[in-house]
């Protein structure tokens, strides 16, 4: 199976040096990608297009597809079957079957490319394999503007290919081929959706977190930064910040107007970032802030806070109603953790300031030790993102099982969208589907009685939450864990 990749159209228009340069990254994020599916996967390219060679009998394509359809900067992805070189006739021949069902009813147009010396020109080819597609199908003619299906047929030497069936790609720009961002996450919908569209768009994009208090918010945030990065972000390294910011908090409610209490927790969180921005050479932060959606998030607010700190702030929502926001984030796999995701934040103003005065809010800042920020900064962990759930520390061994007992009942945790991927079959237990991000609010439902066995590919996740829920008092969990 061979697969042609084209960029996203503005790849095109860029000068000749950039345009290569995009190609070029688009080609290593590829090829690392998919490298992880099958060292075999072969991928080369143009300045306009990237051909990726599938090795058959594997069962490779549906994960290669999977993968290509989550990397940054492709446009579309065309199935391609390749056949050797005999003569017109055949090539009609093997146009027809490959789209074999799809014409009834359509118009079409026959589009031919030809590289090398034949005896015929591409013209011909478009006549030829037109002529046999309309004896071959029920189809409504031949519309040469705007078909309903377009048939591509490329010739090259001695051998040709027919482009069958097409998919759309995330889009965008290669993730390497702008800049470095941070996004301020908090796991919820609109930090999540900020930082996929910032990767869309071809940033490397770190993780900062600010930590209020809450060990389990924390947790959440490991689990939907790590589900970003794999998904989308997996071709470049970074890292994910925690900062301990209960302090802060604790210094705000002291000293500052309670009016303005959210205005100056967002500036202490930009005064953050913008020191550890310094040590990552990034160029920008990533909030996710709409307008008018909160209190804090006024445009006279929004400038209060962005002067407490030197990089641009990019906030990729700003005009976005909430609906659309976790719309994205259904189609990106977000929604389901930042429905579930539990947060702690003690910081809301009883009348917060919707017009907040600069000069007034600084008057504010100025009666708060700095050492609460500094200590916070100071204190923060630094933890690249392929190990973040590595250690994730879980608040109680388990028992790991290797062969489980009859009676034991198997949860799946994973994500449907792994599950889906490589489904768990077992002959004698019973298997539960719990994704991990509802596994506490249905535990409690399970029967007491029976001994439960949490399941992922690679034991982090079912350790991790399975240490949890023991932590709660649940003494029927262990962690299935199969040989190999």
């Amino acid at each position: 199976m061979k697969l042609l990749i084209r960029p996203a159209a503005e790849v095109a228009i860029k000068s000749k040096p950039v345009r290569q340069q995009q190609m070029r990254q688009l080609r290593q994020n590829i090829r690392k990608l998919l490298k992880r599916v099958d060292e075999d996967v072969r991928v080369e390219g143009s300045w306009d297009r990237v051909d990726i060679d599938v090795p058959d009998g594997r069962g490779l394509y549906s994960p290669v597809l999977d993968e290509l359809l989550r990397i940054p900067g492709i446009s579309t992805i065309q199935e391609v079957n390749v056949y050797p070189l005999q003569s017109l006739e055949d090539i009609g021949e093997k146009a027809v079957a490959a789209y074999a069902g799809r014409l009834e009813g359509k118009t079409l147009a026959v589009r031919a490319k030809r590289v090398g010396k034949h005896d015929f020109r591409s013209l011909d080819i478009e006549r030829s394999v037109g002529a046999a597609l309309l004896r071959a199908y029920d189809t409504a003619g031949v519309d040469l503007k705007s078909p309903d299906v377009e048939v591509r047929v490329e010739v090259n030497n001695d051998s040709f290919h027919i482009a069958t069936r097409k998919h759309q790609g995330m889009g965008g720009y290669p993730v390497g081929t702008v800049d470095t961002v941070m996004t301020l996450i908090s796991g919820g919908y609109d930090s999540s959706v900020a930082a996929y569209l910032m990767m869309r768009r071809g940033l490397r994009n770190h993780y900062l977190f600010f930590n209020l208090g809450g060990t389990a918010h924390e947790v959440g945030v490991r689990q939907v930064a790590h589900y970003l990065w794999q998904r989308y972000g997996a071709s470049h390294s970074v890292k994910f910040i925690s900062v301990p910011f209960d302090g802060v908090v604790a210094e705000i409610m002291r000293s500052v107007n309670n009016r303005h209490w959210g205005v100056v927790l967002k500036r202490q969180m930009l005064k953050a970032a913008s020191e550890i921005a310094e040590t990552l050479n990034v160029s920008g932060l990533v909030m996710g802030d709409a307008v008018a959606q909160v209190s804090s998030q006024t445009l006279q607010n929004l400038n209060v806070v962005d002067r407490a700190c030197e990089q641009v702030v990019l906030r990729p929502l700003i005009a976005m109603d909430k609906q659309e926001i976790i719309r994205i984030a259904h189609d990106i796999g977000t929604e389901s953790f930042a429905r579930n995701m539990p947060e702690y934040c003690g910081v809301i103003s009883q009348r917060p300031a919707t017009r907040a005065k600069l000069h007034r809010v600084e008057e504010d800042e100025a009666k708060m030790d700095p050492q609460a920020l500094a200590k916070a900064i100071e204190n923060r962990e630094e933890t690249g993102i392929n190990r973040l759930l590595d250690t994730t520390v879980t608040p109680e061994e388990v028992e790991l099982v290797q062969t489980p007992a009859v009676d034991d009942v198997v949860i799946d945790v994973r994500h449907p969208s792994e599950e889906e991927r490589a489904p768990l079959t077992l002959t004698n237990n019973e298997i539960l589907k719990i994704p991990f991000y509802e596994l506490n609010q249905q535990f409690e439902g399970l029967a007491p009685d029976r001994q439960y066995l949490l399941y992922c590919d690679r034991g982090t996740m079912s350790q991790m939450h399975a240490g949890h829920l023991k932590a709660e008092g649940h003494g029927n969990v262990k962690v299935y864990a199969p040989a190999g």
